[in-house]
């Protein structure tokens, strides 16, 4: 963008000073700047009700290519990322070759510089193929500018390889996220445990299957002194022990996704998590949109999700966003693949959480800004702030508007979502990342 441009009469955000004002914000020359400084000829938008925050940062992102453009391209997924309000993505490994050689990190890196839409960071995988055999080149993959290691999409296969995985990735100052499933219980499932699959005649997930392996790796994070980061938690036993490993002052953080935060195991029957009739639950059920791996758990793990997001115990919002075709999700629910599109509709769920007093707007732009910049580390702290001279990395939000969700308009590729025809309720109007417009929502800047 050659033009300045100037929003006036914002609610400004900063979750890093910790401020919440409103005011004017000048952005010149890539750069957050003095709005005293606006030259006479910059453009000016009218921020008057709308929330002005650092652009979203979102740590798990299945971005698909290389390998598997037809679910989601990095120029697709990175479109998707900023009408989402995200300036940058980080994508996980699970690729076709795997994020395991510098070759395909700077292949990531050219295609990201291509799409020009927002920043793309890599995460290599902790296992060479992601077989869970042997480690990585771990130094190669740090020079070349990964920012942690996992295999996600499978977890670290044992307990020996997770150990040394921690060992070398803390010499190099970087965490391990795992994807913690025990796949000897549940490969492949993607329903939670419960009522609702004794009600479909599904084999279900049970919690205890993430639980071991949380526990493994916090145990291994405790005696190796490395940096142990949660994928995707999802059940109140995991929070618990995330909790108490954070209070021994280990070095254990974890995410939570937008769809484990707002739906709850009931969306498997198809009917948008309501349960009214036998014969509504008959019609509808095995809704596939709706298979994720953690599932979509219990209402009761849901509120312990909510509750550790406000107080901490959660560092972050991850959308976990898993692009997949239609010919994937129009199969038996058995065989269909696991996950949910979601960089389009984040920030619309997680408002349902403000909108019902679950949690306020101030805490909620922080676990999407700082709190994953916590998790990467300080050298991406000018990415969650709205300080003067640094990046322009900005979301411009209208947390009041309602708009109906049309999978059929994502700008992402995958159009795998059980909300599809929903009410939302807060909406992203406008993403710069860089100080260049990434997602104009305000039909051409018009204010």
């Amino acid at each position: 963008m050659s033009e300045a441009l100037l929003i006036k009469g914002a609610r400004l955000i900063d979750p890093v000073a910790g401020t919440d004002t409103i005011d004017d914000l000048l952005v010149m020359d890539g750069k957050i700047a003095n709005p005293s400084e606006a030259p006479s000829d910059a453009r000016v938008v009218d921020g008057t009700g709308l929330v002005l925050a650092p652009g979203f940062i979102d740590l798990h992102t299945h971005l698909r290519e290389p390998g598997q453009e037809d679910k989601e391209s990095i120029k697709s997924g990175t479109a998707a990322g900023a009408r989402g309000g995200f300036t940058t993505l980080c994508c996980m490994p699970n690729t076709e070759p795997a994020i395991d050689n510098s070759t395909v990190v700077d292949f990531i890196k050219q295609q990201a510089s291509e799409a020009g839409a927002i920043r793309v960071l890599a995460f290599g995988a902790v296992s060479r193929g992601r077989l869970g055999k042997e480690l990585t080149d771990m130094e190669e993959l740090a020079r070349a500018g990964v920012v942690g290691f996992t295999d996600d999409g499978a977890p670290v296969a044992t307990g020996h390889l997770m150990q040394s995985a921690l060992l070398y990735a803390s010499q190099l100052g970087l965490p391990v996220m795992d994807h913690c499933e025990d796949y000897s219980i549940v490969k492949g499932l993607g329903i939670n445990e419960g009522w609702v699959s004794s009600r479909l005649g599904l084999a279900g997930y049970p919690s205890a299957a993430e639980e071991s392996i949380v526990a493994r790796d916090i145990a291994l994070s405790d005696l190796t002194g490395g940096h142990f980061h949660v994928a995707h938690l999802s059940t109140a036993g995991s929070t618990d022990m995330v909790r108490q490993a954070k209070a021994k002052g280990l070095r254990v953080t974890a995410e939570v996704t937008p769809h484990h935060l707002t739906l709850s195991e009931e969306w498997v029957l198809g009917t948008h998590g309501h349960v009214e009739t036998d014969a509504a639950v008959t019609l509808v059920a095995y809704e596939t949109r709706a298979k994720v791996s953690p599932p979509l758990r219990s209402l009761g793990d849901q509120a312990a999700l909510i509750e550790a997001l406000r107080d901490g115990t959660i560092d972050a919002i991850a959308t976990d966003h898993a692009p997949h075709t239609y010919g994937d999700k129009a199969t038996p629910f058995d065989e269909a693949p696991n996950g949910i599109s979601v960089l389009d509709t984040a920030f619309g769920m997680l408002m349902g959480l403000v909108h019902a007093g679950e949690i306020d707007l101030p805490t909620l732009v922080h676990r999407l800004t700082a709190g994953p910049v916590s998790v990467l580390g300080q050298r991406f702290a000018e990415l969650a702030t709205l300080a003067e001279g640094t990046p322009a990395d900005l979301v411009l939000l209208a947390p009041e508007e309602e708009w109906q969700v049309d999978a059929s308009t994502f700008a992402s590729k995958g159009q795998n979502t059980p909300l599809d025809g929903d009410t939302l309720r807060g909406r992203v109007k406008l993403t710069i990342a860089g100080g260049d417009i990434a997602y104009d929502g305000l039909n051409g800047l018009s204010g």
